[in-house]
């Protein structure tokens, strides 16, 4: 491997790992809920995205940016806009499913199979 490519990963890992240490913050210091951290971080990939700015980090950081919520919100967002030009305002109710159904299918599959191999523990 090249060093640009090790320089990838290093900036990937980075940005990734501060997005990661900002939701610890917000539940370390806040009285914020999991959920509500969630969804905030998952608004906030959408506003970023709607000024233009998140598309610019996902290209200078590329997994680091979209693995976490806030990638999944750049996510809806993107498939929203693109959508939207591809094909008027009905755009908005299909662009976020159409561009966020791998992601969310992966989801469910890998919790069903996780659910499958791990036996529950009562409380």
């Amino acid at each position: 491997m090249n060093g640009s490519v090790w320089m990838d990963y290093l900036t990937a890992f980075l940005i990734g790992g501060a997005i990661c240490v900002a939701g610890q913050l917000l539940i370390d210091l806040t009285r914020l809920t999991p959920a509500k951290i969630l969804v905030t971080f998952v608004l906030l990939g959408v506003l970023l995205e709607a000024f233009g700015l998140y598309g610019k980090l996902v290209d200078f950081a590329g997994c680091g940016a979209t693995v976490p919520l806030t990638g999944f919100g750049y996510t809806l967002a993107k498939g929203t806009r693109e959508m939207i030009d591809e094909r008027g305002w009905l755009g908005i109710l299909t662009g976020p499913l159409s561009s966020g159904s791998a992601g969310i299918t992966a989801a469910i599959v890998s919790g069903f199979i996780a659910a499958l191999i791990t036996r529950p523990k009562g409380k």
